[in-house]
């Protein structure tokens, strides 16, 4: 993280007090022993591809785009997180483009991870994992891996030589196709194939011998639209004649030696999968090399128009195969299966029963879905049991054992198989005292409400489901009372209940079709400020019913500012304008703000801000700035640093220890600890105010990027995190400690 120059030292030096001391006070080396665990709200986000291990039975893998990678543990029915130890350096390596294992050899795992393209993202790196991702060492690509870019519904980009365990193949999202010969250490760009956006390779294990001269390797492309070949192993590539020009999805080669592919084709300037398909197609070469098109259903024009993606053979029964559309918004996505090769298709959305009763959020949510949900980027069969297959969506997995039903218009059963694969994108978390243990915004399917977080969400999960909820706060002295902000036309809802039944705002208080912004209630609940992503903020004293501009509030720059509602105050509002180092507050509800604090450190560009309100006691504010935590103890009482703390990127107040007269004080960010010179990263909490810090946290238990962090309220010692793509995750202390 870079430091920002201090301002005039004049200016600071009665703000922040004396020059921070060589020894630093902060805890005993070492973490506390704490237990992490997800809070089970069930999936929640993309989840675009699997990976079955082709010969040990019940090795099964899943990727998804912001949220890592799992491995399927059948002994529990359940998904292990395999990047949950990612740093905050590495958290765009939550970004998984592309998985694969090694056929020779079962404990390997190879994963393509990045977020982005842009510059301003963190390059791609290959992880490397020798024990079926429990540990992973990570190579550099030097270049950037689109894991949540248009295309990354597609694959496998990544390959492993069935004859030649240290050569990959890897697909990059923009650099074109790669090679490596030392196990992913590093890679060099294949001349002979001249696309930059690779959709898939698949490597043919029935051609060539050692040292692959002679190997065949298939490739795709989005910004070269077709299928293109190499038959001396990668030295020169050809398009198959014989295919569209549409841009391969998945492909797979059957025990008879057919190859089958599924095809689909975007807007000219965006890659398709999981978005803005037009068309698609399903083609088929069978052993003599005659390329036939086997589309289930051929796409139509308009609303009708749709791709296919998904498609997966049976290792075991020559001509069985699966396939799926993609973006067929009009009837829904639907999956077909054919026992011929191709020659006739049997749709199952008409056979098919999908078991959702374990989460009433999802049973809301599928209203309005249709046969299979959207986004069924990939659709895989069990090597072992074809009657077991899988696919994903936008919102989780399913699962069937007796897909072979539907050779006789038998019923299909696919079960929500989700238990510890949470993928929400978790915006906004709190932990009131009281009603609800647990309070949760999140995209895409708007949250819910918990009142033991140890179990599934029952009823109170936040309506309609199929929203984007962007922020969630309660009266910290009369906490029945609830708001939200949300993406629908209303803006957000309001509850007086403790969120079991909720009124939309009377009147939005944004404008056009931008994302709704973040809510603040007062300590009573007398009063909500609505922070829009810009421009200024409006106040509402009757529950959103109408709503008036803040006067003075800060003009807002490239980041959102939020309101914060004084714990102990009804009517006191603050805002944090680190731009211009100041703090305003208003106390008459949030109609007039005035500055309050200047003068304070600007952070760097693009680092963390926050500031918290501690119950109890007016005015007392914590402020998090990037490379420093100031602690405001009371109303009219200046900042003091905390100079154990070299970065501060994100903190929550909680319950303290008992008999204690504060709060407990957790804090990520960067803690020099006793006999270091350099700061450790990671999760800690102070249970005196800040005068010392022990981390709870472990090397294991990092989770890349936090969206948001709640301390509990009524239970010391615990702790609520909002990893970026990874639901909810809670910590405890463990027992005895």
């Amino acid at each position: 993280m870079h430091r920002r120059r201090l301002l005039q030292a004049a200016s600071l030096g009665s703000l922040l007090g004396a020059p921070l001391p060589a020894a630093w006070s902060a805890a005993p080396a070492g973490a506390a022993p704490y237990a992490w665990r997800s809070v089970p709200f069930g999936a929640g986000g993309f989840v675009d591809g699997f990976l079955f291990h082709p010969t040990e039975p019940g090795l099964l893998y899943a990727r998804t785009d912001i949220g890592g990678a799992y491995r399927f543990d059948t002994a529990a029915n359940a998904w292990v997180p395999l990047l949950d130890h990612l740093s905050h350096a590495e958290a765009d390596l939550m970004g998984v483009l592309s998985l694969a294992v090694d056929p020779a050899d079962p404990d390997r795992l190879y994963a393509a991870c990045g977020l982005y393209l842009d510059q301003r993202s963190r390059p791609g790196a290959l992880l490397a994992s020798t024990d079926r991702g429990a540990t992973w060492q990570v190579h550099e690509l030097g270049l950037h891996i689109g894991g949540n870019s248009p295309g990354r519904g597609s694959g496998e980009r990544l390959q492993v030589d069935p004859h030649e365990g240290q050569v990959l193949w890897l697909g990059s999202s923009q650099d074109g196709l790669l090679r490596s010969t030392d196990r992913g250490r590093s890679f060099s760009r294949i001349e002979g194939f001249t696309a930059r956006h690779v959709s898939l390779v698949l490597i043919d294990p029935a051609s060539g011998t050692a040292g692959g001269a002679s190997r065949t390797v298939y490739a795709g492309s989005h910004d070269e639209p077709g299928l293109y070949v190499s038959h001396d192993g990668g030295q020169r590539f050809s398009r198959e004649a014989g295919t569209p020009r549409q841009v391969p999805q998945h492909a797979a080669i059957g025990p008879d030696g057919s190859l089958y592919v599924s095809f689909a084709l975007g807007t000219a300037a965006v890659a398709c999968n999981p978005s803005y398909a037009k068309t698609g197609s399903v083609w088929k070469r069978d052993a003599e090399g005659r390329w036939t098109d086997i589309t289930p259903e051929p796409p139509g024009e308009g609303r009708r128009a749709f791709g296919y993606s998904g498609l997966d053979v049976d290792r075991r029964q020559p001509g069985r195969l699966v396939v799926s559309t993609i973006e067929r918004w009009a009837e829904g996505d639907e999956i077909f299966v054919s026992e011929d090769g191709g020659t006739h298709w049997t749709a199952l959305g008409a056979l098919s029963q999908h078991e959702a009763g374990a989460y009433p959020w999802l049973v809301d949510y599928m209203r309005t879905e249709r046969n299979f949900g959207h986004w069924t980027s990939d659709v895989k069969l069990d090597p072992f049991n074809g009657d077991r297959a899988l696919y994903g969506t936008g919102y989780g997995v399913w699962v069937t054992r007796n897909l072979g039903a539907a050779r006789n218009r038998g019923q299909v059963q696919w079960v929500f198989t989700v238990a510890n694969f949470e993928e929400t994108a978790t915006l906004v978390i709190r932990s009131p005292a009281t009603g609800p243990r647990l309070l949760a915004a999140m995209g895409d399917v708007a949250g819910g409400a918990w009142d033991d977080p140890s179990r599934a969400l029952g009823r109170r999960y936040f309506t309609p489901p199929k929203e984007t909820n962007r922020s969630v706060d309660f009266a910290e002295l009369a906490q029945h009372i609830v708001a939200r902000t949300g993406d629908g036309p209303s803006s957000g809802y309001w509850s007086d209940d403790g969120g079991l039944q909720w009124q939309p705002f009377e009147t939005s208080p944004r404008t056009g079709r931008v994302q709704s912004g973040s809510i603040a209630v007062s300590a009573r609940g007398g009063a909500f400020v609505y922070a829009p992503q810009k421009g200024s903020a409006l106040w509402s004293h009757d529950r959103g019913r109408r709503w008036a501009p803040c006067l003075g509030w800060p003009a807002s720059g490239t980041t959102p500012l939020r309101a914060v509602a004084d714990r102990a105050a009804e009517g006191v509002f603050y805002v944090l304008d680190s731009q211009r180092g100041q703090l305003l507050a208003s106390r008459d509800g949030g109609r007039r703000f005035k500055p309050l604090l200047t003068g304070l450190p600007q952070p760097a560009p693009g680092q963390p801000t926050q500031l918290v309100s501690a119950p109890g006691t007016e005015g007392d504010l914590w402020l998090a700035l990037g490379d420093r935590l100031l602690h405001v103890p009371a109303r009219g009482r200046e900042p003091k640093a905390l100079p154990a703390v070299a970065e501060a990127w994100m903190l929550a107040l909680g319950k303290g220890v008992p008999g204690a007269a504060y709060h407990s004080l957790y804090l990520w960010g960067r803690v020099r600890v006793t006999g270091s010179t350099l700061p450790e990263e990671g999760l800690f909490r102070s249970d005196d105010a800040g005068a010392s810090f022990t981390r709870i946290n472990d090397d294991q238990h990092r989770y890349g990027r936090l969206l948001s962090m709640a301390a509990d309220a009524r239970e010391h010692g615990v702790l609520y995190l909002a990893p970026h793509g990874r639901g909810v995750v809670v910590g405890r202390p463990r027992a005895g400690t």
